[in-house]
């Protein structure tokens, strides 16, 4: 169903290995009500807020407990919507806009891990 803080754009948040490492806003423009890049929503820097961190905190467990060790989440109005596992996309905007390398973290974990 809708929900009316979508008009804010929806949060990407980007996981690794239980920890949330970067977000950005996905903000629709147009007609359209999504935010997502694909259907030309516009992006924006962000914070992760404190409802957000516990959603984190939350899905880490799980995450870890079934493998998912680098996922996007998406959060609109306080309210999760969507675990992306395949393909987290927001990692070169968040790396823009941030002035961070996502990328890098996530190969060096892996790296690391082994």
């Amino acid at each position: 169903s809708y929900l009316p803080a979508a008009k804010e754009g929806d949060k990407r948040i980007i996981m690794l290995n239980g920890k949330s490492i970067g977000a950005v806003n996905r903000i629709p423009t147009g007609k359209e009500f999504r935010g997502n890049m694909a259907v030309g929503g516009r992006v924006a820097q962000t914070e992760i807020t404190e409802r957000e961190s516990e959603i984190c905190e939350y899905l880490a467990p799980k995450l870890i407990a079934d493998g998912l060790y680098f996922v996007g989440i998406d959060v609109i109005g306080g309210y999760l919507t969507e675990v992306n596992v395949t393909s987290p996309t927001g990692i070169r905007e968040i790396d823009l806009l941030d002035n961070v390398n996502l990328g890098k973290q996530v190969i060096e974990w892996i790296i690391n891990k082994k």
